[in-house]
């Protein structure tokens, strides 16, 4: 009986330690530099200069061959003057800033946006995002 109750007593202090260490963030208080709340799913936009919803935007790209059962997405936002393209992947850090070389070509390093009929983002000459 007594080993019983020692038993209890070991799993009952574990669990206690355990579930007290992953204390769930609370939502709204995990803000960035900019002030954007990831939790709630903005991130910074510096083409916008302001806190933006990935998933809220105008040009949105699905991915081109998913690996498993969900797809992932990404967005694309443009400069006034179409200059500039800031792409949103969830592969990458923040908004990349691609640069317009040409009529309807964007790139920065390997990440390349071409736009003809729909949208298409290559990295390394491999299409990884396009729109529907």
């Amino acid at each position: 009986m007594n080993k019983y109750i020692s038993l209890t007593i070991i799993l009952s202090i574990l669990t206690i330690s355990v579930f007290s260490q992953n204390k769930p963030i609370k939502v709204g208080t995990d803000r960035d530099k900019h002030g954007c709340i990831g939790s709630v799913g903005y991130v910074y936009s510096t083409i916008k200069k302001d806190c933006i919803r990935v998933f809220e935007q105008n040009i949105k790209l699905t991915e081109f061959s998913p690996r498993g059962s969900s797809t992932s997405m990404a967005a694309v936002i443009f400069s006034k003057d179409s200059f500039k393209a800031e792409v949103f992947l969830p592969s990458y850090n923040g908004g990349q800033i691609l640069i317009r070389k040409g009529k309807y070509t964007w790139q920065k390093g390997q990440l390349v946006l071409r736009n003809k009929a729909n949208f298409e983002l290559f990295e390394n000459t491999k299409l990884i995002f396009k729109q529907n």
